[in-house]
């Protein structure tokens, strides 16, 4: 049997925990397409002795396949990233959480639908409790939250649809396409993809000297870094599964919010993160034994 790689998976979702500290400061300053379009152009800057190799893959790929890969550099990569942005640019702290509530439950549907992954009824012991978990860290008083922005929530319902989805197409073109070259093609066609979007909004492009460096370690460590070791992670690990392992992207906001942000948890937020981080260890390590709570397709 393949060896799994939750725990890969989660190690991704942890760097992207970095993100909220470099993205919010751009979002106050820079429209949402212009933040997402440099992020882009400058993964591609480094990856560009790797696009012929990519081209090529994505030439041999199956239709199915291609078109998978298109959906996600366009709607999972620059689209849902807009949508997120755009969500920070309306100071509404919980437009994250809702993204991160739903995102599992897309996926999870979408998983069977497409891939013909098969849930156990043990996987709610794991995944209810990531879900309770991630649902205390977000907030200081978890009875009294209420959506202040409804089109906040709108923006992150449409990111954690197509981030969900893209979980699932990226464990479907990972069978056939190597990590590197579907992280490759995700940047050069969500560059595309989001110049599109800079050009329809009318969008500044231009930016100032002090924004290149926090535009750059976006780019390159919650954006590339990421990304790499995610789908590597995701060849072997099932998208239901994987999707739970993604939680510990607010887990990580949390430390990352205290340690830097001057953020005080509340006992409850305390308690959710410890929930989150046992619960996506536990699913890990349950999933290496012989019978694992995620049946993936054999054939």
């Amino acid at each position: 049997m393949a060896r799994d790689r939750t725990w890969l998976v989660a190690a991704a979702a942890a760097l992207w925990g970095t993100d909220g500290l470099l993205r919010a400061p751009l979002a106050g300053a820079l429209p949402a397409a212009t933040v997402v379009f440099w992020e882009h152009l400058l993964a591609i800057v480094v990856l560009i002795p790797f696009l012929p190799s990519a081209f090529r893959a994505f030439r041999a790929a199956s239709v199915r396949d291609r078109t998978a890969i298109v959906v996600i550099g366009a709607g999972s990569s620059a689209l849902a990233t807009a949508l997120f942005t755009a969500a920070f640019a309306t100071g509404d702290a919980l437009t994250p959480l809702v993204l991160q509530k739903l995102q599992p439950l897309v996926a999870v549907v979408a998983a069977a639908l497409l891939l013909g992954e098969r849930v156990r009824g043990r996987y709610w012991l794991f995944a209810v409790p990531a879900l309770v978990g991630a649902w205390l860290v977000a907030f200081p008083d978890p009875l009294s939250a209420q959506l202040r922005e409804l089109g906040a929530a709108g923006l992150a319902i449409g990111a954690a649809v197509l981030w969900g989805l893209g979980t699932v197409l990226g464990r479907m073109v990972g069978v056939q396409t190597a990590p590197r070259d579907v992280t490759v093609l995700r940047f050069a066609i969500g560059l595309t993809a989001s110049a599109i979007i800079v050009g329809v909004q009318g969008a500044p492009v231009a930016i100032t000297g002090s924004q290149v460096v926090p535009l750059a370690l976006l780019a390159l460590i919650p954006g590339l870094l990421a990304l790499v070791l995610y789908y590597i992670g995701l060849q072997r690990t099932p998208a239901a599964r994987a999707t739970l392992a993604e939680l510990a992207f607010p887990a990580t906001a949390a430390v990352l919010g205290i340690a830097f942000l001057g953020v005080h948890p509340s006992a409850t937020q305390w308690l959710g993160l410890v929930i989150v981080v046992a619960a996506i260890t536990a699913l890990g390590l349950r999933e290496r034994g012989t019978e694992p709570v995620v049946l993936a397709p054999t054939g």
